[in-house]
């Protein structure tokens, strides 16, 4: 049987697996309050991802703009996109909605959402 598995990468880089609402939160909140580092210019951020063993993976990054793209794998190593890449801006209460359906295992609630094609 394949195994799931939830990953949160804080803005500081440390990963923590399956983080609780709370450290989700918290990571949000030293994102939007931009004390992410920033890194080549871009805006800090963090991102959560969630997949299984031997198959697919989703990954979120909210960065300090208020920016959050989705993507979707089809393995832990990003070989083939299934999608292109979306994007939009949220607010940081919406980045942490969006986040807990990820770790629910909700993709089909993410992809309906009002995402922007993205390159």
């Amino acid at each position: 049987m394949t195994q799931a598995w939830v990953v949160l990468t804080r803005p500081d880089g440390r990963n923590v697996s399956a983080p609780t609402e709370a450290q989700l939160s918290a990571a949000l909140a030293e994102v939007y309050a931009g004390k992410a580092p920033v890194v080549d210019g871009s805006p800090g951020s963090a991102v959560l991802r969630f997949g299984y063993d031997d198959g697919l993976m989703y990954q979120m990054e909210v960065s300090a703009d208020g920016n959050v793209r989705f993507e979707e794998w089809s393995d832990r190593d990003c070989e083939i996109a299934l999608a292109s890449p979306r994007q939009m801006a949220v607010a940081q209460e919406d980045a942490l909605q969006l986040w807990k359906w990820l770790a629910q295992r909700q993709v089909a609630k993410i992809r309906s959402q009002n995402w922007q094609s993205g390159a």
